[in-house]
């Protein structure tokens, strides 16, 4: 076969539609008994990174596929289940289920003198299978090694439990405990205002301040306010100090809730989107607290000199970009930053393409649908790449505006702004 697709979530089914147009030769290989990705993981009880009250934060009419919208029926923000029966109809209705081998998990990927790109892959009756493909796609996700902080002295003392979220999956196990919940993504404020409803008592510790703002502005879904023609027409200036403006009017200070201030200013890192957690907050039934300084048995201290009783610590701490199946030093290059042309092509591994490898502010599904299109292009021979030393070139020079807006935190190399990245892929 001409294309090995890997994964058959959100990004993979956009990659497997592209090719399937095109008359591209492919397969599909997913390691879990289903397509879907994240999003069937909760209901099929399957280890996270979802967990069951994960719902999505933003807009269907903006996260649905282009030629395949989004059941009317659905509210604007659906749950997983939704999503998940959504992802398996539009691998249905775009005719691909029959390219997809589901439970097959790939092993390693490795290229040959001549330029092909071998598979070893292994199904879950433990038989591993060798195939030679021309190109490989990867659509795996990025969520995939949780990361987790030193511990905090005596950690290893702690009587209760400690885990991460891509352990967390029904906050009706932790009912009558005491909770801390470490972060301030969107996981984290999920799990707080779930546990908040179960738990006996729900802390949630942060130490940096992050930029929480309601999925809506003035009645609008944030990311289709983001894309209105009087937004999109001002300078990236004039939309910070706007969004500003109107978080400032929307919810007031964040350190008015107890919680720490950022220390950048907006679209400098990545925003939690939350309509909830403020109102928890308010209502006393999630309590901030600052980091955590130490544990001593069930106790945990705060930073700030107070402590509390807990039965159980959840860091939310996010992920590490992890794939273990590519060769070393693919895509992450040795300073921690992914090191793609245009976001999907590996400059110096002819045939070896990346989808949905990117973190917008708002919906990725249009961008990774723009990715499938230019990659099929280039897996037919209508796109023509350049030289890898333009291509690298062209890597360092996002990096570098990156870094000098995000800073060097690992995971900033792939924040992307949707309207300019659709326009650069349009171009190509």
């Amino acid at each position: 076969m001409s294309v090995c697709v890997i994964g058959a979530g959100l990004s993979g089914l956009a990659a497997a539609h592209a090719l399937s147009r095109r008359g591209v030769d492919f397969v599909c290989l997913e390691k879990a008994p289903d397509v879907g990705g994240i999003w069937r993981q909760p209901g099929a009880g399957e280890k996270g990174p979802g967990y069951l009250s994960l719902h999505l934060n933003t807009a269907k009419q903006l996260t649905g596929y282009a030629d395949f919208p989004m059941p009317a029926s659905y509210p604007l923000y659906p749950r997983h289940s939704d999503v998940a029966a959504y992802l398996r109809a539009f691998a249905q209705w775009a005719g691909v289920l029959d390219r997809v081998e589901t439970g097959v998990e790939v092993l390693s990927v490795t290229q040959e003198p001549e330029g092909a790109w071998t598979v070893v892959s292994q199904g879950a009756d433990g038989a591993r299978t060798e195939r030679r493909f021309a190109q490989v796609i990867v659509a795996s996700g990025h969520n995939t090694e949780p990361a987790l902080p030193h511990p905090a002295p005596g950690s290893d003392s702690f009587t209760g439990r400690i885990l991460h979220s891509l352990d967390f999956h029904d906050a009706r196990d932790f009912a009558g405990q005491r909770v801390v919940v470490v972060g301030l993504g969107a996981s984290a404020v999920d799990i707080a205002c779930d546990l908040s409803r179960h738990a006996a008592a729900t802390m949630l510790s942060v130490r940096r301040g992050l930029h929480i703002v309601p999925k809506q502005l003035y009645g609008i879904s944030v990311d289709e306010l983001a894309e209105t023609p009087w937004f999109t027409e001002m300078s990236f200036a004039q939309q910070r100090e706007f969004v500003e403006k109107a978080l400032h009017t929307a919810r007031g200070a964040l350190s008015d809730y107890g919680l720490p201030e950022p220390d950048h200013p907006i679209f400098s890192s990545a925003v939690t989107l939350s309509d909830e957690i403020l109102s928890r907050i308010r209502h006393g039934a999630v309590s901030p607290k600052p980091a955590i300084g130490s544990v001593e048995g069930g106790l945990v201290r705060f930073t700030d000199g107070t402590s509390a009783e807990a039965d159980a610590i959840v860091y939310c701490t996010g992920f590490r970009m992890a794939f273990p199946f590519l060769p070393e030093g693919c895509p992450v290059g040795p300073k921690g930053s992914v090191e793609l042309y245009r976001r999907v092509v590996a400059p110096d591994r002819p045939g070896l393409h990346f989808v949905g490898l990117v973190r917008p502010v708002g919906s990725v599904t249009r961008l990774v649908e723009a990715q499938s299109r230019w990659v099929a292009r280039i897996v037919e021979g209508a796109a023509v790449l350049p030289s890898s030393e333009v291509m690298r070139k062209e890597v360092d020079g996002y990096l570098s505006s990156v870094a000098e807006r995000y800073g060097n935190a690992e995971g900033s190399s792939i924040q992307v702004d949707v309207a300019p990245y659709l326009a650069e892929l349009r171009d190509l």
